[in-house]
């Protein structure tokens, strides 16, 4: 199975991708994450892109806040598909991250999921990785039934306390 690469642009970025990792570990997808900055270590976040092609990645998942260059210039750099996760900074609430993350020039996409979406972005990962994986596309089925199952736990819950 090919693996999910996980950059982020800072540390403080971590409490969104544990998330993220926990989702792609529950699926049982191999990742590998890494610290790298748009700005600060722009070198080492394009020969991770660039190389990651060969290193079995199948997707990379970029998180920044504020300027949120970072799934952008991973992007520049490799054909695999990339998926920005904006981060919530305390200037805007995320808003400029988000708008950072999803306006990308024609010819270098990033897929943009909401501001601090780490377990959308790892559950789109895996919906990207089981369209050659039968058996990872089965157990994305068997997680859906499983969360429609919850809710309806919840509906029957509230229905039979306001039925009181």
């Amino acid at each position: 199975m090919k693996k999910v690469g996980i950059v982020m642009g800072s540390d403080s970025d971590l409490p969104i991708l544990r998330k993220t990792m926990d989702t792609l570990g529950s699926l049982d997808i191999p990742y590998e994450c890494h610290v790298y900055s748009a700005h600060r270590t722009p070198e080492e976040a394009r020969d991770f892109a660039a190389s990651a092609r060969e290193k079995g990645f199948g997707v990379i998942i970029a998180a920044a806040g504020m300027a949120a260059h970072l799934a952008g210039a991973i992007a520049a750099n490799t054909t695999l598909p990339v998926i920005g996760i904006p981060c919530k900074s305390t200037c805007l609430d995320g808003i400029d991250a988000l708008l950072s993350t999803v306006m990308m020039p024609s010819g270098i996409p990033v897929a943009t999921v909401a501001i601090n979406g780490g377990v959308n972005a790892a559950l789109l990962s895996a919906q990207i990785l089981a369209v050659e994986d039968p058996a990872l596309a089965a157990k994305l089925d068997q997680k859906r039934r499983a969360d429609a199952a919850k809710v309806l736990e919840k509906d029957a819950a509230l229905q039979a306390e306001l039925n009181v």
